[in-house]
Parts: structure tokens; sequence; C-alpha cells
């Protein structure tokens, strides 16, 4: 299995998101976690984060999954229903996560347990 993290700074305005490094961020969560890599965008629901998800999807395979660490998880999978349909990812495979009002290590420990159910389903019977 592939997982792929993106994360959003949310135009690195949101009082949610203050707490974070993101210039550290990636480097923590790829050395924390099992993941292919982690990205930062500045905002993945505006146009240019939307083009690059679609990009992750035009790219993905039968064994990648995709991990959102934004804000709520309702409103990322509304925001991006569109872009899953156009693009044929399915659903199940985009997992979103909401990173707000933590510190790096906060994301770390949101982040941790879809890692671990996307790695898990690889050895399960």
């Amino acid at each position: 299995m592939k997982v792929k993290v993106i994360i959003c700074n949310c135009r690195g305005t949101s009082s949610s998101f203050q707490g974070l490094d993101m210039k550290r961020l990636p480097f923590t969560v790829e050395g924390e976690l099992d993941v292919e890599y982690s990205v930062i965008h500045p905002e993945v629901c505006g146009p240019g984060g939307n083009t690059a998800l679609a990009d992750l999807m035009k790219s993905a395979d039968r064994e990648t999954y995709i991990i959102c660490g934004a804000c709520d998880p309702q409103t990322q999978k509304a925001a991006f229903a569109d872009l899953l349909r156009v693009h044929k990812f399915p659903e199940e495979r985009f997992i979103a996560v909401d990173i707000r009002g933590v510190d790096n290590d906060g994301v770390v420990n949101r982040l941790r347990p879809a890692v671990e159910a996307i790695l898990g389903r690889m050895t399960a019977p």
C-alpha cells in the first residue's frame, strides 16, 4: 500500500493552524509514519489545491491511499466529492483527517490511526 499525505495550511490565516510549524511538519510526518511522502499546500480546497489533489488522484494506482489533513472531515468530503467522482478515485481510499487546533505532534497523532488502518489492510487475512 502507498500512503500519500497532503496537508492544508488554510491560507496561513486560520487560527486553527497557528500551533503548526509548517516548515517542519512534512519531515515530522515522514519521520514518524510509514508514508510514501507528505506535502503541504496553502489551500487544498482552492483552485491550486484542487489541481494538486487531482494530480495525486490521476497518478494513483490501485494500491494508493490519500490522506488529507485539513479541516472538518465532512467539509473535506463535500468539497472534494466532485474531484473524486471525476477522477474515479475510490472514496474509501481518500481519508479526511481533522488537524485543527494541534501542534505538529498532534497532527502525527491524528494521522497515525488512518495510516495504521490502511497498512493493517495489507496484513489482514
